[in-house]
């Protein structure tokens, strides 16, 4: 008796769950990911910008600031196909929470080879495009595509969208979309200063009560071998796609989805970077985690990680470590021990010590800027050493062996594909911690010359006053996360 009730309430379970009773919420619009193998050529070529509206002066820069925050998408793996017009036409687009967009090759696009070797959007051939004409230019990477505007039915999952302006796009850059394996993109950010004032599409989903909750979630499937790579939720979440409960923590920026998170730790060790608070992006439209190359080399450095040797940062150890030692030692801050090199003093203000001579030449002040981003690296390793009562000789042994783990600027550290020894990365979110396992973090690359494994982390420096991160797809892989737009928070819970 007791066999037949388990199994008949197993068969009750299997059919509410095929009939969406796992799903919390009501009017929900499901969309399963697709998942595209990485390769080390658009590994390489990926790139993320980050700028500051009010100009590039490092001095100028505030914790308050807005950013500009812009990627040329060569390292997505997840998609998924939408329609536009009526019959649909069908695009293969990333959902993207770093971008508020929604951008398509027009068939207008004549001069771009990219536009050729990809679906175009015609108008013709639509029964419900509406004429709208304005040109516009989204950025991309380190450029922009130019288009212009146009409203047409657009169909995501079993939801129809009436009337979303888009971007048909007319001039793609030629070899930055040429390897793209993507015909466009679905912007899931927040209507910003780049939208001129359009309307996202997620907004419309709100409004035009497509779905009755103001959520969306995402899953990605950490096994490699599913059919199902992932799925976007719209409106709701799926109970079956997550352990426990979700941690939810406010978004601190209009434009992104951005929030505040705490201090990162190396196996058991505190970095102390972000004790006090830094800045994080998540964006479900780059595969890898991006943080300051201060912390990145410490990681870089624990997990065996090759970068390029820096003669910048050992010139600095070599030349001004005492210097900074004897500063740091006498309680001031490392932001403030640079002073000399990165104000126009020039010098760190001890006569014996080499004199920085920088002429106002643009290739004499990139060379000192970083040669003053690099100072500030090496103060704050310093200080951590001295925390930790290190002597001087092995502190300076230590930061000598970080220079040489400076990450590639711009690109990838590979590693050793034995990655049981390596130590968990943890992030700290919500006073709660979000550890990475070393098969989490770790992004393994097969080609025709076998396996590569790659560091899961990438240099991104924007200003050393506001250290910033971005949990891409590494992270988000480990915890399935959920955007509350009407409480303006994001919430994080272990995958399932």
């Amino acid at each position: 008796m007791g066999i037949k009730v388990l199994l008949a309430a197993i068969l009750i379970w299997e059919i509410t769950r095929g009939l969406g009773f796992n799903v919390y919420a009501d009017n929900v619009v499901r969309i399963e990911l697709k998942r595209q193998s990485l390769d080390l050529n658009n590994i390489r070529g990926a790139r993320i910008y980050v700028k500051g509206l009010r100009g590039s002066n490092r001095n100028s820069v505030s914790s308050d600031e807005q950013i500009v925050y812009i990627k040329n998408y060569r390292d997505v793996q997840y998609f998924a196909e939408i329609g536009i017009g009526s019959p649909p036409q069908h695009f293969t687009v990333v959902f993207d929470t770093g971008s508020s967009n929604l951008w398509v090759p027009s068939s207008r696009c004549f001069f771009s080879i990219a536009c050729y070797l990809r679906s175009t959007y015609k108008s013709r051939l639509s029964n419900t495009y509406t004429k709208n004409g304005n040109s516009c230019k989204i950025p991309f990477g380190t450029g922009s595509v130019h288009g212009f505007f146009s409203q047409d039915d657009t169909k995501i999952g079993s939801a129809v969208i009436k009337q979303q302006v888009f971007t048909e796009v007319t001039k793609e850059g030629y070899f930055t979309f040429l390897s793209a394996r993507f015909d466009g993109v679905l912007g899931l950010g927040f209507q910003g200063a780049d939208s001129k004032n359009v309307t996202p599409v997620w907004n419309n989903m709100v409004l035009q009560k497509i779905v009755s909750k103001s959520i969306f979630s995402f899953w990605l499937n950490r096994d490699p071998t599913s059919r199902m790579a992932g799925e976007i939720l719209f409106g709701g979440m799926d109970w079956t796609h997550f352990r426990g409960l979700h941690t939810y923590v406010p978004v601190s920026k209009n434009g992104y989805w951005e929030i505040e998170i705490g201090d990162l730790f190396i196996g058991n060790n505190s970095t102390g970077f972000c004790k006090d608070g830094c800045s994080a992006i998540v964006d479900t439209g780059t595969a890898f985690i991006a943080g300051p190359t201060t912390i990145l080399t410490q990681i870089n450095h624990a997990i065996g990680a090759e970068g390029v040797v820096s003669s910048h940062c050992k010139t600095i150890v070599h030349d001004y470590g005492r210097t900074l030692w004897e500063r740091l030692l006498s309680g001031l801050h490392p932001d403030n021990v640079c002073h000399g090199i990165c104000s126009n003093n020039e010098t760190l203000g001890v006569s014996h010590e080499p004199r920085m001579r920088m002429r106002n030449s643009k290739s004499q002040r990139l060379e000192k800027d970083i040669l003053c981003n690099v100072c500030e690296m090496v103060a704050f390793w310093i200080q951590v050493e001295i925390r930790k009562e290190r002597s001087k000789d092995l502190a300076f042994q230590y930061v000598n062996q970080l220079c040489e783990k400076l990450p590639n600027p711009g690109g990838r550290s590979y590693i050793n594909c034995d990655v049981f020894s390596l130590p968990h990365i943890t992030f700290t979110i919500g006073n709660k911690s979000f550890p990475l396992s070393p098969d989490q973090y770790v992004i393994r690359v097969d080609d025709h010359q076998g396996v590569h494994c790659l560091s899961g982390f990438t240099a991104l420096n924007v200003h050393p006053q506001r250290p910033l991160w971005v949990l891409g797809d590494a992270f988000l892989r480990a915890y399935h996360t959920v955007f509350d737009f009407d409480n303006l928070q994001i919430g994080f819970a272990e995958s399932a």
